[in-house]
């Protein structure tokens, strides 16, 4: 880390009372609670720490464990931005950034960069974010081991004792079935080199961005009251065989419509005609493209090698 001090004030923070943004829904007892307990993810990553999940204005499912950490973390000097699955002008990011904004008197911005908070539902921006930039995931199922253990004190069981051979075994009957990796969203990836954790459901595609990644990472489920993180400059490796690479989604030949962009993640959208058109799913992204900004940004090249600004990221 090139800044450890200033990392250590900025996660001290966290703890510190806020009584100049203690308005509505949470009360500052419930934000201090959601800052102690982030700061227990932040100091044991990957694991799954329980919360006292609130009510809020919107039904659990759509967001509650992302809007409930970005309100205790959020202030007036905050810079928020809110995507769902890319886009900044969806129904759903529109009405939590509106709410945010009326409950803290924080700054909204579009601008991956500018943001010093991003809540996403389901995305990790195209471009690279930095130490001083928080990542919200909302997070609707944090338990990567549901599919092989079913019950909830098994699969805490499991974790305790970094048990994953159910979890292997599930990926080798994928192989054995289907001859690749069929899980799309939430790949289960390993947090430095000691816990398994659904990284939401992003995509494949964005799941390496997680590695040795700049910034913070909280993960919250708000119907689960539960959230982890992945600290700053954290090994997060997707479950691989050795002799079966981690893939992510080929888009190799898609193209923008609007743009020309490739390498990136897009939306498939069909035609009327029976054609398919192809958008690169970050709309903040895809506005600088068209107003011919420059910026660093992840991609991916021909082999589906992941590159990060212009260098191979192991």
């Amino acid at each position: 880390m090139s800044d450890p001090q200033g990392m250590t004030t900025r996660l001290s923070q966290l703890a510190v009372p806020r009584q100049d943004y203690a308005y509505g829904f949470l009360d500052e007892f419930a934000k201090r609670e959601i800052r102690r307990r982030t700061l227990k993810a932040i100091a044991i990553p990957g694991y799954q720490v329980p919360y006292a999940s609130r009510e809020l204005p919107i039904a659990r499912g759509w967001g509650t464990g992302g809007l409930q950490v970005t309100l205790s973390l959020v202030g007036p000097d905050s810079i928020v931005k809110v995507i769902d699955q890319g886009a900044d002008d969806s129904v759903n990011a529109v009405n939590l950034r509106h709410f945010i904004s009326r409950m803290s008197g924080a700054q909204t911005t579009t601008d991956a960069v500018r943001a010093t908070l991003i809540q996403s539902r389901h995305r990790v921006p195209e471009e690279i974010l930095n130490e001083r930039q928080v990542l919200i995931l909302q997070v609707p199922d944090p338990e990567p081991m549901r599919g092989v253990a079913h019950d909830t004190s098994q699969a805490a069981q499991l974790h305790a004792d970094a048990d994953y051979g159910q979890l292997w075994l599930l990926l080798y009957e994928q192989l054995v079935r289907y001859r690749q990796y069929v899980q799309g969203a939430s790949y289960p990836s390993l947090v430095n080199g000691r816990y398994v954790i659904s990284p939401s459901p992003i995509p494949r595609w964005d799941t390496p961005k997680l590695h040795q990644a700049a910034h913070l990472t909280i993960l919250s489920a708000g119907r689960e009251k539960r959230l982890y993180a992945v600290p700053p400059y954290t090994d997060v490796y997707p479950l691989e065989f050795t002799d079966v690479p981690f893939r992510v989604e080929d888009q190799r030949a898609w193209v923008d419509a609007f743009t020309g962009a490739q390498h990136k993640f897009m939306t498939e959208i069909p035609q009327p005609d029976g054609s398919r058109r192809y958008e690169v799913s970050d709309t903040g992204y895809v506005e600088k493209l068209k107003s011919g900004a420059s910026m660093g940004t992840t991609y991916y090249d021909e082999q589906g090698n992941f590159y990060h600004d212009g260098y191979l990221k192991a």
